[in-house]
């Protein structure tokens, strides 16, 4: 075998999921598949470059009987039919695992990427989760001796996972002596320990897939789900897949992604925080145009956001799949019930909205805010598990109209400026300390909406945007100067250890991607590198 671990602190249970059948399994998706990831990853450079000098996307021309074609996608199975409420968390600690399992939420993803900071320990610990959440066997008691256990009075949330992207490695598995591909350790390892029994009971194996740019790397996860099945003697078709557009690229070919994948395709779903990133890191370098305002005030009813979520909800209602909204980012604080209720009503809002375009569900990110989602749904969706049946034959959206980015208004602030250094590095610390989900003034950060912080600084700064309520232009110096700032906020809010060991190299790191003249396309890749 040329798979090997490398030398890591030991994980309680590791033994349960590092098998030599497992790894074997793992080696074999990797040398199978690699070679393809590694030439689609490669032509994502080449294809921001050609949209970045036009300024300009479009739908392909290649694919146009795909788009005027009749098919649809696989119907879902019984336990994929209702998702009017998505929870959505990490699958470290379990704790964390069984507080959404009960939920009471229609499904669970069980966030792998985003959500989670990729030390080896949360890896492994994520996987064991998993495995108990399969067979109804996950439990957790804590150091103080309370219980958690997963509840019997009520139905537990369907099991969605969401690996991580194409993009990312994983450093502790080495085949050949170089790091494995992140996205197929984590859906291998589910897969080889799970897919049998979960599909036996009819819950699975489901998966969520991020960060997608083009229909061929839908084409390169459907050919490692069949070759999956095929190596485990599971019947083709039992995986369901739901892809989140959460990229600029990939809301030009949102039904060709779901062609490629229709055999074992459940949805698409409105990623909108690393929609808004994509948006910014595509077009970083093709003028003013495409600099976006501070990030509080882009909206999802600017008008370039609702072209995208409707023609989602179109394009999946007219296939069969199902269109899952966006993330409720708010966290409930309940030692403050006057913030707590003016954003309730946000998100009430926001979740009727999706409700009254169509959507079949949405995301939350805290289980206060499940019974909240699920009333605005229960009023439009009353008995029906979904409303598939709404075609929205309304919609016609064009390239124009996705990449009007001027119609999100606002201005660029030195306070955006400011919030998104402070984000930006407090995000990022906590991340490095192992924790990827982060409550920051009573938002839930993740990787995605650091993403975006960093990178509207280095795009303000290379387009030498000129901030509304100061005057002055962004530029290094004055990058470099409230970073120090924030980061000395920072200082009086934190440990002194915590500070020195994760928040100092944080803020090192969010200032050199924020004012390198090489634009790094994942915050999530240095910081890795950080990372145990």
């Amino acid at each position: 075998m040329t798979i090997a671990i490398t030398d890591q602190p030991p994980v309680a249970g590791a033994e349960k999921i590092l098998t030599p059948e497992a790894l074997a399994f793992i080696e074999e998706l990797h040398n199978r598949f690699a070679g393809t990831r590694d030439a689609l990853l490669a032509g994502r450079a080449e294809h921001r470059r050609a949209a970045a000098q036009s300024g300009r996307l479009d739908f392909l021309p290649e694919t146009e009987h795909i788009r005027t074609g009749d098919w649809s996608v696989a119907a879902a199975p019984p336990a994929l039919q209702d998702r009017r409420v998505e929870m959505t968390g990490p699958a470290s600690p379990a704790k964390m695992a069984i507080n959404a399992l009960n939920s009471g939420a229609k499904v669970w993803l069980a966030d792998l990427e985003d959500a989670c900071a990729p030390t080896w320990h949360n890896v492994i610990d994520a996987q064991l989760n998993l495995y108990g959440a399969a067979r109804g066997e996950l439990s957790h008691t804590s150091a103080e001796g309370k219980e958690y256990r997963l509840r019997t009075d009520a139905p537990l949330a369907t099991v969605v996972v969401r690996p991580r992207g194409w993009h990312l490695p994983e450093k502790h598995l080495l085949i050949d002596g170089a790091p494995a591909i992140g996205a197929l350790v984590d859906f291998g390892l589910h897969f080889f320990h799970n897919a049998a029994h979960l599909a036996a009971t009819g819950q699975g194996p489901f998966y969520y897939l991020p960060k997608m740019e083009s229909h061929l790397e839908a084409r390169l996860w459907n050919e490692v789900f069949t070759a999956a099945q095929d190596a485990l003697g599971i019947p083709r078709g039992t995986v369901r897949a739901t892809v989140l557009i959460e990229t600029i690229p990939a809301a030009f070919q949102m039904e060709e992604i779901l062609y490629e994948l229709r055999d074992h395709a459940s949805g698409l779903n409105a990623g909108r925080w690393d929609y808004l990133f994509s948006i910014i890191k595509y077009f970083r370098d093709a003028g003013a145009d495409f600099v976006l305002p501070d990030r509080a005030s882009v909206s999802m009813t600017a008008p370039f956001m609702r072209a995208y979520t409707e023609l989602l909800v179109k394009t999946c209602h007219r296939r069969g799949a199902f269109a899952m909204g966006g993330m409720a980012a708010f966290i409930p604080n309940r030692r403050e019930p006057d913030t707590t209720a003016r954003a309730v009503e946000k998100v009430r809002a926001d979740k009727t909205r999706e409700a009254g375009d169509g959507f079949d569900g949405s995301w939350v990110a805290h289980p206060d805010l499940v019974p909240i989602c699920q009333e605005v749904f229960d009023v439009v969706l009353g008995d029906r598990p979904n409303q598939l049946d709404r075609l929205r034959e309304d919609v016609q959206v064009t390239p124009d109209q996705l990449l009007d980015i001027p119609s999100a208004g606002g201005e660029v602030t030195e306070a955006g400026l400011r919030l998104n250094l402070y984000v930006a590095v407090a995000y990022t610390a906590v991340w490095l300390s192992g924790n990827g989900a982060v409550a920051i003034h009573n938002l839930m950060e993740d990787a995605a909406t650091a993403e975006i912080s960093r990178s509207q600084i280095w795009q303000q700064l290379h387009n030498k945007v000129v901030l509304a309520d100061t005057g002055n232009t962004v530029s290094t110096e004055l990058v470099d100067k409230l970073l120090a700032e924030e980061t000395e906020r920072l200082r009086g809010e934190v440990a002194p250890e915590d500070f020195e060991r994760h928040y100092l190299p944080a803020s090192r790191l969010i200032g050199e991607l924020a004012t390198g003249a090489e634009f790094v396309d994942f915050l999530t890749l240095p910081a890795y590198e950080l990372v145990s």
